[in-house]
């Protein structure tokens, strides 16, 4: 079998910003979590993507905590990247903060890891290009990944 080369994270990096709007609220005003949800996924696909040049399904989501309401009228800001390739499947890390438009004041709120599995044009896993860690905080996610899934595989 080919080996595939391996690919730097920052070619994988993604930041989304979104407004939060009313209909993105609850009643309290407070930006829905399965929006938020939402949002994490899509871009989490989109980092599994640029990595892999295929499509990419999310097959698992760790554990979500709301570390602090986002209100209307803030901005979300999303930043995902790969943390590490096991063979056919993919951990990206998404980290969340949130921004007061009117004053600059940012606080992070979220941080979760998505795991997607590369397929290929019949929807069966494919090998994925190995993830080459570069800074230390790349190094650092990539050893914490490897722990990740073993705990993830504990619980199947």
């Amino acid at each position: 079998m080919q080996q595939l080369s391996s690919k730097p994270v920052k070619a994988s990096q993604v930041e989304m910003t979104e407004l939060v709007i009313p209909n993105d609220t609850n009643r309290l005003g407070n930006l829905l979590g399965g929006r938020l949800m939402h949002w994490m996924d899509i871009a989490a696909a989109i980092a599994a993507s640029r990595h892999t040049n295929r499509v990419c399904v999310t097959a698992s989501v760790d554990g979500l905590h709301f570390h602090h309401p986002v209100k209307q009228g803030e901005v979300v800001i999303l930043q995902a990247s790969v943390n590490r390739v096991f063979r056919t499947s993919l951990e990206v890390g998404v980290r969340v903060t949130k921004e007061n438009p009117l004053t600059g004041e940012r606080q992070h709120t979220n941080t979760a890891y998505l795991t997607f599995v590369a397929i290929d044009d019949e929807g069966r896993p494919v090998p994925a290009h190995p993830v080459k860690p570069m800074t230390s905080a790349e190094k650092r996610r990539y050893r914490d990944a490897a722990r990740r899934r073993q705990s993830r595989l504990s619980h199947r």
